[in-house]
């Protein structure tokens, strides 16, 4: 069983919705986001999405753009993330899921990539602009490996696209609430709960929803119905706030610990 579905798996027996954390690798560099990956596990984070920067992330919003760019500063690539992610696992067993485009994947070699991510210890990919219609040679690499391909489904999503997507993602299907760029947003979109309804239908993988969370409030309403919660322009709002601060790590967990809460039935 992987990482990811047995964290699932003690998130259900334990009756609590997870937690996913969003962070762009090298941001503010690499150092940091080494330190900051596992004392996130300390926050009560169940799963961590590292971020490959990349210079033209188009499905995302202004606090992750500006991220990617502190990452690239300092010439952050995949292959550093990887790295990163081997030394990482010295450290943590938390389920690691990369967050990435098809452009970085393409220029360091799809076959290399997966052989490279099964090696040090990543559990999934998401490559947020290769459509499952086109992830053929994609799905079955990382099959092979056994690493998990995780899709997303946009709220204008239909039932027949439900189902594909659906059919062609293990670890855990990523529903996307609200059209548009990732960010922070001040409510929650209405059609979220019917929405991870009708994604149930389709299959039995866990549903995480994410896009626009934010508050704890938000975090504490989506455990309702969701499997797991996912936060990250708000994470990364704070890294950019606190870069060059010796507690950045710190006071980004402070943060964290108050949107896991809820989850936990802490107040």
């Amino acid at each position: 069983m992987s990482r990811i579905a047995s964290k699932f798996t003690e998130l259900k027996d334990g009756c609590r919705t997870g937690f996913i954390a969003y962070v762009t690798a090298g941001d503010p560099d690499l150092d940091t986001t080494e330190q900051l990956v596992p004392a996130l596990e300390e926050a009560g984070v169940d799963i961590i999405e590292l971020g490959v920067p990349f210079s033209d992330p188009l499905a995302d919003g202004p606090e992750i753009q500006k991220a990617s760019q502190r990452a690239l500063r300092h010439r952050v690539s995949l292959g550093d993330v990887l790295d990163l992610v081997e030394r990482l696992r010295t450290k943590t067993e938390i389920p690691v899921v990369l967050f990435t485009y098809f452009n970085p994947v393409h220029n360091y070699g799809l076959e290399k990539l997966v052989d490279r991510a099964s090696e040090v210890g990543v559990d999934g990919i998401l490559v947020l602009d290769l459509p499952p219609e086109e992830a053929g040679e994609y799905k079955s690499s990382m099959d092979a490996k056994q690493l998990d391909t995780i899709f997303l489904i946009a709220p204008t999503s239909r039932k027949d696209r439900i189902a594909l997507i659906t059919s062609q993602t293990t670890g855990f299907v990523y529903y996307v609430s609200r059209v548009g760029v990732t960010g922070e947003r001040e409510d929650l979109a209405a059609s979220i709960q019917d929405m991870v309804r009708e994604i149930r239908v389709h299959t039995d993988q866990p549903v995480a929803v994410g896009f626009g969370v934010s508050t704890p409030e938000q975090a504490g309403k989506l455990a309702g119905y969701a499997d797991a919660v996912v936060v990250g322009s708000a994470i990364v709002r704070r890294i950019g706030e606190h870069e060059g601060d010796p507690e950045l790590v710190s006071k980004v967990c402070a943060f964290v610990e108050t949107l896991t809460r809820p989850l936990k039935g802490e107040s």
